[in-house]
């Protein structure tokens, strides 16, 4: 294990040591004091909506040895109350955490894998990690913690690993290079550039730049780009001199390909085709999109010289996070696809291609608001309507300012009024579907996070059980 001292942490800070020993050891880290445990170390992240440094007290009461805190006057009694743990005072917490991680991922010479894209990054990580941990004890990014917050104490958590595997995500320019800066990624994946956040960046074309910022913790990265996306193809043939450039793909020619392709409900096989070599892959889930996630870890897996058939158990037995292409039969014969944690049309378009391939079931879409789409609203919205008909769906339900569009688009390419339905409450939504769903249903719930679809997944999930 390779913990961080007091002494280190004031030092590449630049913080004040309050109280306390130089030679203590930090080996846990939080900004969450329902979390803290004994001997922790509080971080006081001061946020938009809250300030960590008014909980300093309440996280030595839980148990930290340790608090990082600034902008606060401290008192004697208080000092003296707590004249046996460490109190480290900076300039900004916030910054602070940056240059601890840095310091923590200094120590260890090990694979950083990072992660980022428009869509797929969190389920692209999930089979790569897997495919990492059959040869390496393998560290990933938990859940979404993929911000300026979550991937530094991420890093954080690093003891006994060998490798990291690291998901992250962006709103705006300039922070993945910032995420970059602090992991000093070896291996960089980009999962495709499609139009999530388009409305801060204005353009695809700045969503690749944000993107490719990916490559600037480290000098010589290793980069895996899916050569199927249309920007990164521009990109991989505008930088082929770079050797260190790895494609994989369906449809486009790449130093990987998926060939003998056979989707399945809940699953998928397909060949990957290295060159000369090929590999018989099972993916545990369906869906096309899932065979692009996996030739990207195999990809991975040979990057790091794992044996074939660990690369093959660990795409076979890979888990997807919650919430992300859930799909479960229910007691009342229903099927559902939870997966509400977030969208955009890329990753729309996906699920309601995964939805029609259900052929014997009626088919449902329960789809609400894309968001932070800005100018592009209307046209996006507009756009998954046309999937919708296009991928033959049974019935529409739509919820949402702007899910209107969806439901409008659907009517003008043909789709029957009486098999579209929107509404402007989640309420009267559901009571519908609930009056309208039986055995043999398949229903997709599909919206950003931010619109709450997946509570909607789980009330149907709990009707069932009755």
């Amino acid at each position: 294990m390779k913990n961080l001292k007091i002494e280190e942490i004031v030092k590449a800070t630049n913080g004040e040591l309050i109280q306390g020993s130089p030679e203590s050891i930090c080996i846990k880290y939080s900004n969450d004091t329902r979390t803290i445990q004994k001997g922790d170390t509080y971080i006081a992240i001061k946020g938009e909506k809250f300030d960590g440094n008014q909980f300093w007290k309440q996280a030595f009461e839980q148990g930290a040895s340790t608090v990082i805190v600034s902008e606060i006057e401290l008192q004697e009694k208080d000092l003296e109350k707590y004249q046996n743990r460490n109190i480290i005072k900076v300039k900004d917490t916030l910054q602070a955490l940056y240059e601890i991680a840095k310091l923590k991922r200094s120590l260890y010479n090990i694979p950083v894998i990072a992660i980022t894209g428009s869509v797929g990054k969190t389920s692209t990580k999930d089979v790569v990690a897997n495919v990492v941990s059959q040869k390496y004890k393998t560290l990933k990014t938990m859940g979404n913690h993929n911000n300026n917050i979550g991937l530094p104490f991420t890093i954080l958590k690093l003891q006994e690993e060998e490798a990291i595997v690291l998901e992250m995500g962006m709103n705006h320019l300039g922070e993945i290079r910032l995420l970059s800066n602090i992991a000093k990624p070896d291996i960089c994946i980009i999962t495709n550039i499609g139009t999530s956040h388009i409305g801060n960046l204005g353009s695809r074309e700045n969503i690749l730049k944000a993107k490719l910022e990916i490559l600037e913790g480290t000098k010589d990265p290793t980069i895996i780009v899916n050569n199927d996306n249309d920007l990164l193809h521009q990109w991989h043939e505008e930088n082929k001199e770079r050797r260190n450039i790895k494609t994989y793909g369906i449809q486009t020619k790449s130093n990987i390909n998926a060939k003998d392709i056979q989707l399945k409900e809940n699953s998928s096989n397909f060949i990957a085709n290295l060159g000369e070599e090929n590999i018989e892959i099972e993916v545990p889930v369906g869906g096309e999109h899932f065979i692009l996630n996996a030739l990207c870890a195999v990809m991975v897996g040979k990057t790091l010289n794992i044996e074939k058939n660990k690369i093959v158990k660990g795409i076979e037995q890979f888990e997807l996070t919650k919430k992300r292409m859930d799909l479960k039969e229910l007691k009342n014969g229903v099927k559902i696809i939870n997966d509400a944690y977030n969208a955009s049309l890329e990753s729309m378009e996906a699920s309601l291609k995964y939805l029609s391939e259900f052929k014997n079931y009626r088919k449902i879409a329960v789809l609400g608001d894309m968001l932070e789409l800005g100018e592009y609203t209307k046209k996006l919205h507009k756009k998954v309507g046309e999937n919708v008909k296009q991928n033959g769906i049974d019935l529409l339900f739509c919820n949402g300012e702007n899910a209107k569009y969806i439901a409008m688009q659907a009517k003008e390419e043909g789709m029957k009024e009486d098999s579209i339905y929107y509404f402007e409450e989640k309420e009267e939504m559901m009571k519908q579907l609930k009056e309208i769903m039986k055995k043999g249903d398949i229903i997709l719930f599909k919206a950003s996070n931010g619109m709450k679809f997946f509570e909607l997944a789980e009330q149907i999930e709990r009707i069932s059980e009755k």
